[in-house]
């Protein structure tokens, strides 16, 4: 097994991180609770926030659930086959973009907040923790969601100059502020509705973050 994965090329790894993160969990869910397609509803992305709409919590719970493990599976198996902080990085960074722009439903994806979190579990239980508490206190003071996954990934970023800090882990810092800035690119209706007084807040009925 060894040698087989030692002869397969580098690129291999992400772009099976890409097609691993282009299964859409809300899409896939949503058509075994036989609920309505998450991309007709509300904002119309792909995400837990979409299926919670159609009231089944449980779908909603697994759709969250899918899209974590779209961050945690592929870069932990880059890990496990002893490729070098590079891919692992392109590993990440490919997995979470498959979440946003997936192959298999005409490129069209969630904001990402989930697969990142799961990118940051695998990557580090430290960038984790951190970001899990930064989202946990915003919530709790300002009641925004996508306020506080913006400030959280914000954080994260700067965090993760403090995790990895040898040489090799550069590569991983790399990937981490890829993220973050696709995160902010994603969440820019949210940023002007924020900016506008209109952004909804947790437990309103009205709540367009995935």
């Amino acid at each position: 097994m060894s040698e087989f994965v030692n002869l397969m090329p580098s690129f291999v790894w992400p772009v099976l991180g890409y097609v691993f993160g282009s299964i859409s969990s809300a899409i896939i869910v949503s058509k075994l609770f036989r609920l309505e397609d998450p991309r007709k509803v509300g904002s119309g992305n792909p995400g837990a926030t979409n299926v919670l709409r159609s009231g089944n919590k449980f779908a909603a719970a697994l759709t969250l659930l899918g899209d974590v493990l779209k961050g945690v599976i592929p870069v932990l198996i880059a890990y496990s086959v002893g490729v070098s902080n590079g891919v692992v990085a392109c590993v990440a960074i490919a997995a979470f973009m498959g979440h946003l722009y997936p192959v298999f439903f005409g490129f069209k994806g969630g904001k990402g907040v989930a697969t990142a979190l799961g990118v940051y579990m695998a990557l580090s239980w430290k960038l984790l923790s951190v970001f899990m508490v930064v989202w946990a206190l915003s919530a709790l003071i300002t009641r925004y969601s996508s306020l506080s996954a913006l400030l959280a990934s914000a954080v994260t970023g700067l965090a993760a100059f403090a995790i990895f800090n040898s040489q090799s882990e550069l590569p991983l810092i790399g990937a981490v502020f890829w993220i973050v800035a696709f995160t902010f690119k994603r969440h820019r209706d949210n940023i002007d509705r924020l900016k506008a007084g209109t952004e909804s807040k947790i437990g309103q009925k009205k709540k367009t973050t995935d």
